[in-house]
């Protein structure tokens, strides 16, 4: 299967799944993802995503340029608009392992949380193959670093480590590899610990009001406060506190 798709303890588990092609997307796992995407958006049962790559090599080298690319270039198939995880106010967790070039780095950098292996290699490297970024990668990366790394990155399509990839602040941490998915679960699990109606209505917040005037952005977030403290879990939280004891939290 190209995309493995699993469930666990509130967590859901997104991996590509093409390691004797270094994991590079094409049309078929394009819809396996975005499939499995929908899936944890809808399912109430899952809080937090995790999406990483088969493989010790590459967490994936993006399109696949012998197929994908080549195909829209002769006009063979429309040039595929994604917007990587577009409404979805779940927290995603990236476990990149090895090579997270062009398209790759470009779903990277809509995720929440990264985490990279001590072997991660990053490279926003369209410029290198003549292919402009469009799925959020000249957008996304000059609002998440400094303008000079992200026009540096841009314009060259040089390779970075991890470790530069960490001074730079495209990534929360760097791991030896064996310990890259129980890091990313360490961090889900904690996730899962608190109010999940609340850690979705911060996302959606933060990600709403990134366009708008101070005013606009602090009334959304009060607007967005009273309806939390309309919930079950609102009631849930403090009661759990007066009573000494780890809240019960349902989403609702």
């Amino acid at each position: 299967m190209p995309i493995v798709y699993e469930k666990k303890d509130k967590i859901a588990y997104v991996t590509i799944n093409r390691p004797e092609a270094m994991n590079a997307m094409d049309y078929e796992m394009w819809q396996g993802l975005f499939a499995a995407i929908d899936d944890f958006r809808d399912d109430a049962g899952s809080w937090v995503m995790i999406i990483t790559g088969a493989g010790d090599k590459a967490f994936s080298t993006g399109a696949d340029l012998t197929s994908v690319i080549s195909s829209v270039a002769a006009g063979e198939m429309d040039n595929p608009t994604i917007v990587w995880f577009k409404d979805i106010y779940k927290p995603i967790i990236a476990a990149v392992n090895g090579i997270c070039f062009a398209g790759a780095m470009e779903m990277v950098l809509a995720t929440d949380i990264r985490i990279a292996s001590e072997n991660a290699v990053f490279s926003q490297a369209e410029a290198r193959w003549g292919i402009l970024t469009s799925a959020g990668g000249t957008v996304r990366l000059a609002r998440q670093v400094a303008w000079c790394h992200a026009m540096e990155l841009l314009f060259t399509a040089d390779r970075i480590t991890a470790q530069d990839a960490y001074r730079i602040g495209l990534v929360n941490r760097v791991v030896p590899p064996d310990q890259l998915m129980s890091t990313a679960e360490t961090i889900a699990r904690r996730i899962c610990e608190n109010a999940p109606l609340v850690v979705r209505a911060m996302k959606e917040a933060a990600m709403r009001s990134k366009s708008m005037p101070l005013d606009q952005a602090l009334a959304l977030e009060s607007f967005m406060g009273k309806h939390i403290f309309t919930t079950q879990d609102a009631a849930e939280g403090p009661k759990a506190f007066a009573e000494r004891r780890k809240p019960n939290f349902m989403g609702k």
